[in-house]
Parts: C-alpha cells; sequence; structure tokens
C-alpha cells in the first residue's frame, strides 16, 4: 500500500469526491490511473476503484488542499511525478509514503486542518479571536452542519491577521459538513459587530434555522492544509515539489495581476482621473 499528498486548485472541479457527469478530484486520479494501466477504462460506466483504495476526506466544491491523502494498492515504480504525468495541471502528487496493509487514509488520519483565507476591510481582529475561542473546545454543532448525526465534536480555532485578509485555522478529527465554512461566517458576523452571544446559542440545544439560520461561506478560499497519521512519514520527491510550486505560482501570480486591475478601477473611480 502507498498513500499519497496530493495538492489541488479546487476551483475547476466540483468537489473530490465521484459525481456523475460532472469534474471531480477523484474522477481526474482514478482516469490518471487508468491511463498508467492500473486501472480497466470503462467507457465512462462506474469505474472500480483500486484495492484499498480510500481518501482522507470529501472537499466540496471550490475547495482546494495541500494535504489530500489518496491510498491504494499501488507498484513501486508509481512515484508522485508518474502519477503527475497523466493528472491535469491543476492537480498535483507531491509526496508518498509506505503504507501498512490495511490502512484506511480516511479512519486512519489522527487530526485534520482547515485554512480559510477570510478577506476583511470592517472587520474587528479581537473580536473574530474572541469568536474563535468561544467555538474552541467540544461543542455539539448541529446549528452549523447539514448533518443530523455526528455533529459533536472537538475544535482548535484560531484567527490571525494576513495582510488583507484574516487567517481561519480550525483543526478537529473530523468535520462534519460544511461546518468550517458556517464557522467562518460567524466568525465574520461577530468580527463586524455581532454579539458573541450569537455563538451561545448555535451551540445550544435549540435548533436554529430560517433567517437566523448560518450560511456556509464561500468555499474558493478554503484549504485542506493538514491531515496527519501517527507513524507515517511522506517523502517529498524534488520533481513533484517542483510540478507544484510551477502550478500555484502561475495562480498566484494571475491572482496578483486581479487584485492590481481591481485596485486600479477602485482607486480610479474614488477620485483619479476620467
Amino acid at each position: 500500500m502507498r498513500a499519497y499528498r496530493i495538492a489541488y486548485d479546487g476551483r475547476p472541479f466540483h468537489g473530490f469526491q465521484r459525481q456523475p457527469s460532472v469534474p471531480t478530484v477523484a474522477d481526474a486520479t482514478l482516469d490518471a490511473l487508468v491511463a498508467l494501466d492500473l486501472l480497466a477504462d470503462t467507457d465512462g460506466r462506474s469505474r472500480p476503484t483500486p484495492p484499498g483504495y480510500a481518501a482522507a476526506g470529501r472537499t466540496d466544491a471550490g475547495v482546494s488542499a495541500l494535504a489530500q491523502t489518496v491510498a491504494f494498492e499501488a507498484p513501486d515504480w508509481l512515484s508522485p511525478r508518474a502519477l503527475n504525468a497523466h493528472l491535469p495541471d491543476a492537480v498535483r502528487a507531491w509526496a508518498a509514503a509506505d503504507v501498512s496493509d490495511g490502512f484506511h487514509a480516511t479512519h486512519d488520519a489522527a487530526r485534520r486542518a482547515y485554512v480559510y483565507h477570510l478577506p476583511v476591510s470592517d472587520a474587528d481582529a479581537d473580536r473574530a479571536r474572541e469568536a474563535a475561542a468561544r467555538l474552541s473546545g467540544r461543542h455539539d454543532f448541529h446549528n452549523l452542519t447539514p448533518d443530523e448525526t455526528g455533529t459533536e465534536r472537538t475544535l482548535d480555532c484560531t484567527v490571525e491577521p494576513d495582510g488583507a485578509t484574516l487567517r481561519v485555522r480550525v483543526a478537529a478529527g473530523g468535520f462534519p459538513r460544511q461546518l468550517v465554512r458556517r464557522l467562518v461566517t460567524v466568525i465574520r458576523s461577530v468580527a463586524t459587530g455581532t454579539g458573541v452571544d450569537r455563538i451561545d446559542r448555535l451551540l445550544s440545544p435549540p435548533p436554529v434555522t430560517g433567517p437566523d439560520g448560518v450560511r456556509p461561506a464561500p468555499p474558493e478560499p478554503l484549504v485542506l492544509t493538514t491531515v496527519d497519521y501517527p507513524g507515517v512519514e511522506f517523502v517529498r520527491e524534488p520533481a513533484a515539489v517542483a510540478a507544484v510550486r510551477d502550478t500555484f505560482g502561475r495562480q498566484r501570480r494571475r491572482g496578483l495581476a486581479a487584485a492590481r486591475v481591481a485596485e486600479t478601477v477602485l482607486d480610479g473611480v474614488d477620485g483619479g482621473s476620467v
């Protein structure tokens, strides 16, 4: 068995998990295994997975990853670089580890962490930290997820200013659906003036629905950054790391250019020459 660290830009995909008729990161990974003659081509029909196949988690549509982890029975020659040769540019494997038979990428993960880059212009960082502290610890988050079971979790939530954003980091053993994005919505609302006591109401047993409920923040600023497996050591492959740097370096340059264009327009309408 081998486990692979996979980074991806989630924007072109409808999430990680396979879905019919829409592009997903899992489908891109399995397509690469078909191209490498490690899986049979099923001509678009429901594709089998390799023995032992599992992933660390299901990221939503638009969510990106640094440390998504996929494990399955793989030949020794299947390096991250070999896998990248048949992956789309937005998906890059960059490290691998030999794992024991019976390893399960979902169930054996001891801790996961997400980072949300929250753009802010009128937020109070101290209030955001206070909200994060209130949300940390063991709580029943049934008002912050559409899941009906498995909603009680122990979270570690922190907030730090990072340039023009607040960097919200949330770590736990696992997450109900949409929990991180709804936590971000709550933190932003408190940071921009909502009373901190709203958190106590959301963490209490009575359901909070309708206009008082919490909608998830947009998915694009969210990144799966950490998945910990005790005793498993991932080895970075230099050529594969270089491929990640190339892909995401180009993405960063495009983002910087778009930001400068927006700044030019905003400065102009605010008083520049016409």
